[in-house]
């Protein structure tokens, strides 16, 4: 007998609604990254930046995931799912309310603030949701039920980058970043906060969003699957726990291979951006247009991620996951090789086309790293979730590169990419190393 995807009632709790409610909490973070990622452009046109200094967009939002995955961990082992979901719904409205203050003051470091903010919300959501969902049915149909609710993130996502295209990038003022560079200082301010006017609306929006979502999950009577965990007994406690994680090679190093993976992807979705404007300016098109068309195929990359998530389930059939792996993160880093020694529109469709072999990187790392941690899956799922830093150490490390008009006979925005060239050599290396001694 086929088992149901969600129970429809246990214990005297209806589950239908909170497992509607959880899964919205998917694409509710996958928004908030894909509308990040453009605003490090749209950041230093606005106050008239480099790429390095709108880079910092990246190192507070992916700083908060750092900063928070341990003590979210730490919080629902003592409380409980909806607990950590309700402080992430919670700091993650007050971070992007902030927005409206930070642009009444016109200056960067406030949106920084309310971004780093924003995301330790973030990291409070991601910790619980996963194992909240495959606790909602039956065992056996576990994984059904978390990749029907994974399957709403990147839906988020190409939500966040269709309302940054369409109701950001678009309804700034059209003034190219050359052309803003050269205004009087009043004529400057009126326009940056114009400009800032524009960015703040959708954040505010969504704002109000997440705080409705914090009443609906307080009144709704959610499953209590968790219990407080007696963190008196030894062999519970933190450092005990980084000690066993520690000894086990294949999960350190599967956090490694995660933080250069994030920061392999951050890379690639950030500054398509920067690429696209390069080669489409280089052949004549204007700055902003040449900006929603930069988006306009991120989102098309985004599309491929989403459509190969179900190609690689189905390839996972035949291949082993670790193979599989290697095999992406070689097919990404010779892609990304092109983007770096062609360049031009192919450059652009083969940034575009490394979309397609990162699908399967994050959950696979994922996987192949927690194999062994048994009773220790709350803590290790935090290590993988703060190794997102990747993707606020490594975009600043390929901005500085960006900034440079030419390095070594090549466009500087050509040569940046091989950060994340090494990211996916790295992974790749993980994925050869683990399925190797898999096969001993």
């Amino acid at each position: 007998m086929k088992k149901p995807l969600i129970y429809k009632e246990k214990d005297g709790v209806k589950y239908l609604i909170p497992f509607i409610l959880v899964t919205v909490c998917f694409a509710l973070w996958g928004f908030a990254n894909d509308i990040t990622n453009p605003m490090v452009k749209s950041f230093s046109k606005i106050f008239r930046m480099s790429t390095t200094d709108g880079a910092l967009v990246q190192l507070a939002f992916y700083g908060g995931y750092f900063a928070m995955a341990l003590p979210a961990a730490l919080f629902i082992k003592r409380f409980s799912y909806k607990s950590g979901i309700m402080v992430g719904l919670l700091l993650y409205a007050v971070g992007a309310l902030m927005f409206i203050p930070a642009a009444k003051w016109g200056n960067y470091y406030p949106f920084l603030i309310a971004y780093f903010i924003m995301t330790c919300g973030l990291s409070f959501l991601e910790t619980p949701a996963n194992p909240y969902i495959l606790s909602m049915g039956d065992p056996e149909s576990a994984t059904r039920r978390l990749n029907f609710s994974q399957s709403f993130n990147p839906i988020g996502s190409l939500i966040g980058m269709y309302v940054a295209m369409n109701f950001i990038q678009a309804k700034m003022s059209p003034l190219s970043t050359a052309e803003r560079a050269v205004l009087d200082d009043a004529s400057f301010e009126s326009l940056k906060m114009s400009d800032l006017a524009v960015v703040t609306k959708p954040y505010a929006i969504v704002g109000f969003v997440l705080i409705l979502m914090f009443v609906l999950v307080l009144i709704t009577k959610m499953p209590s699957n968790v219990k407080a965990e007696n963190l008196d007994d030894p062999s519970k406690r933190l450092g005990p726990t980084i000690k066993r994680l520690w000894k086990d090679k294949k999960y350190r190093r599967g956090v490694l291979a995660q933080f250069f993976y994030v920061g392999a992807q951050i890379t690639c979705w950030t500054f398509i951006i920067q690429y696209g404007t390069h080669v489409f300016m280089a052949e004549g098109m204007e700055e902003q247009a040449a900006e929603i068309l930069s988006q306009k195929l991120n989102m098309v990359a985004m599309v491929l991620f989403c459509c190969m998530r179900f190609v690689c389930t189905w390839l996972m059939k035949y291949i082993r996951a670790e193979k599989l792996l290697t095999i992406f993160a070689t097919c990404a880093a010779l892609l990304v090789l092109v983007v770096i020694f062609v360049g031009g529109r192919v450059g652009v469709y083969s940034l575009v086309g490394v979309s397609a072999f990162m699908s399967l990187m994050f959950p696979t790392i994922y996987g192949i790293a927690l194999g062994n941690v048994q009773d220790d899956a709350e803590i290790a799922s935090a290590g993988q979730i703060m190794a997102i830093l990747g993707g606020s150490v490594l975009p600043p490390v390929q901005a500085l590169m960006i900034d440079k008009p030419m390095i070594l006979g090549l466009p500087g925005v050509y040569v940046s990419f091989i950060v994340p060239f090494v990211c996916f050599v790295v992974v790749g290396l993980y994925g050869g190393l683990v399925g190797r001694k898999s096969e001993i």
